[in-house]
């Protein structure tokens, strides 16, 4: 049976606008501030860095946009430990400039703090502040869940507003202990335990077929150059 969801999986043509949407959403939040304090440079920082790992979510992940295009969510698939994207420190010194250091810390600190378990990681809700937000989030997330409860793993995030916490929480997270950010804000660490029914009983989960098979195949081509697939 065919399944209509508000959502379509992200191909790599549409890096462009995901970026743009995440940019559009961490930009004007206290954590943009305190990463690029330079209003002027802070989007162009932001999108710079955030094409970095949504390039390398569309290789061990999976990133959903809903149809109209108004919101995305960027997920990694965290069954096993992966890589950081290619040539990192490199290009995260150019897209950050004098700013690096501080995306470095907040990597840091919100890596050291990841669960251990097979999981699949949100790496971002991109909704951008305007008077559709609230619907647009909730229709994004909901449909990104859709399609990443066949792959048999639970859920984590990391939310850094009290609004997206209270959505996650409706839609099944529960929390874990929190931490605070490198600016001192503290982020709740919400995790959703994969639901017990499945949209398919003869849907094997991804946990079973962790060793067979790659997460994307497109990990295999990636251009050293500039970390883009060849003929993406």
């Amino acid at each position: 049976m065919q399944i209509n969801l508000p959502v379509n999986r992200a191909r790599w043509r549409d890096i462009d606008w995901i970026v743009d949407l995440v940019t559009a959403t961490v930009a004007p939040t206290p954590l943009g501030l305190w990463l690029v304090p330079d209003e002027r440079r802070r989007p162009a920082v932001v999108a710079a860095v955030a094409r970095i790992w949504v390039e390398h979510a569309l290789l061990f992940g999976d990133a959903f946009l809903l149809k109209d295009g108004a919101a995305a969510t960027v997920w990694f698939h965290r069954y096993r430990p992966i890589p950081p994207p290619s040539r990192y420190d490199e290009r995260l010194e150019h897209a950050g400039g004098e700013h690096a250091a501080r995306f470095r810390r907040l990597d840091h600190v919100l890596a050291a703090r990841r669960p251990d378990e097979a999981h699949n990681h949100m790496a971002f809700l991109a909704a951008p502040p305007d008077a559709g937000r609230a619907g647009q989030a909730a229709a994004v997330l909901a449909g990104s869940h859709r399609w990443m409860d066949t792959l048999g793993l639970p859920m984590y995030a990391e939310v850094h507003s009290s609004t997206d916490r209270r959505l996650f929480r409706r839609l099944g997270y529960r929390d874990r202990p929190d931490l605070s950010r490198p600016d001192g804000i503290p982020v709740d660490l919400l995790w959703r335990p994969l639901p017990e029914t499945r949209l398919d009983r003869g849907t094997e989960p991804l946990a079973g077929r962790v060793g067979r098979q790659p997460v994307r195949a497109l990990a295999a081509v990636v251009d050293p150059a500039g970390g883009a697939p060849v003929g993406g």
